[in-house]
């Protein structure tokens, strides 16, 4: 399901993310822990964690499955953070008003000073993307890294997330979805790039892009010709789309 966010005239920052290329390799996670334990909201603390019962900041995180039988079945890396949403439950059920969705670029932040830690945006997030920091008592979440991408003192072509600057495969792209003629729009409109668990009505701005179809030499062992494009029903990337929305939604 390709799904731009609404046209307002006004920039949404958010990822696009290549689940097709994306090799698992955690760069992304352990260049995003290393950038922001030191950045806007450091620090992302970590508690016994090598014991039984481990406790830490991480704002994203790598899933790995199995998906698929047979020469269909492969092996998917799905990263997974804040989506920045255009309509963050997150930001709605905060009593505080902590949590709120920049009207200059979209990003969703939370502001620790007026957080109470009572986890109620983690409850609603459908994401998981919430992180409660046990030693400060309040929630963190990815911030698009907006001390590194508004920082002057970088070369501009370093003005991305911790994340796209140090993915080795460049499955991370960074951009502004909010204009339908960006590189990442483009991307997005070009791969059919999908909403993750769009039924839940928030909109997110970041995208994933669907596995492609696998090549017709490696079809033809199978003896079946070459799969449906990636989001045509009942083609190899619909079914696995619709796999982790099952998986996600338990």
């Amino acid at each position: 399901m390709t799904s731009l966010p609404q046209q307002t005239g006004k920039p949404q920052l958010g990822l696009v993310i290549d689940l097709d290329i994306c090799v698992g390799c955690h760069a992304c996670a352990v260049n995003c822990k290393e950038w922001n334990t030191g950045g806007h909201s450091a620090p992302l603390t970590d508690e016994d964690p090598y014991g039984a019962d481990p406790l830490g900041v991480w704002f994203n995180r790598i899933h790995t499955y199995e998906a698929g039988e047979g020469v269909e079945g492969r092996t998917v890396h799905f990263p997974r953070s804040c989506l920045h949403c255009e309509e963050p439950a997150c930001v709605t059920v905060c009593p505080t008003g902590a949590s709120y969705k920049r009207k200059a670029d979209g990003i969703v932040l939370v502001n620790a000073d007026t957080c109470i830690g009572c986890k109620l945006c983690s409850w609603a997030c459908p994401y998981g993307a919430r992180e409660y920091d046990y030693t400060d008592g309040v929630m963190k979440k990815c911030t698009l890294c907006i001390d590194r991408i508004e920082n002057q003192n970088i070369p501009e072509e370093q003005r991305v997330p911790a994340c796209v600057s140090t993915c080795p495969a460049s499955a991370r792209h960074f951009g502004d979805l909010g204009d339908p003629n960006s590189k990442v729009s483009q991307l997005v409109a070009a791969r059919d790039g999908y909403d993750l668990m769009p039924e839940m009505g928030m909109k997110p701005v970041n995208k994933y892009l669907p596995p492609r179809p696998e090549p017709a030499s490696l079809a033809s062992v199978s003896e079946t010709a070459a799969p449906s494009p990636a989001t045509e029903p009942g083609g190899t990337g619909s079914r696995f789309l619709d796999w982790v929305d099952r998986t996600l939604s338990r």
